[in-house]
């Protein structure tokens, strides 16, 4: 799963860096946030978690591990398409799916988090 978190972190961080040179070139920057989420939430933290569960195994080989990928891994993708929607004057729903989207990713991060404080020691 490590390797699998590095590879998925790299495709948002060319979407991200690609996002922002589209911002650069059109003077457009109403969709900062989105830019910066994928490559914060996206790139780094999900490159991150990758790391550390390469570095140790066992943290990978849980359930916790399982729902913060998935969870993670579906709620960004939601998150950011519905923030970009809403922003560019979609129906205003899309804020609600923007933070059931961010819902789903802070709990797949606390899942990580939680997993880390717990194992990490028994390793």
């Amino acid at each position: 799963m490590g390797k699998t978190l590095m590879k998925i972190s790299v495709v948002y961080f060319m979407i991200g860096i690609s996002f922002g040179l589209y911002m650069s070139f059109t003077h457009v920057f109403n969709l900062t946030s989105v830019h910066v989420h994928l490559n914060l939430v996206g790139w780094v933290s999900l490159a991150l978690a990758g790391v550390f569960y390469h570095l140790y195994p066992n943290l990978e080989q849980t359930g916790m591990a399982k729902a913060h990928f998935w969870l993670h891994n579906i709620g960004l993708p939601i998150m950011m398409i519905s923030i970009a929607t809403a922003i560019l004057g979609g129906p205003e729903i899309f804020f609600l799916f923007a933070t059931l989207g961010g819902a789903m990713t802070v709990l797949g991060v606390l899942c990580f988090g939680f997993n880390v404080l717990l194992r990490l020691d028994k390793n």
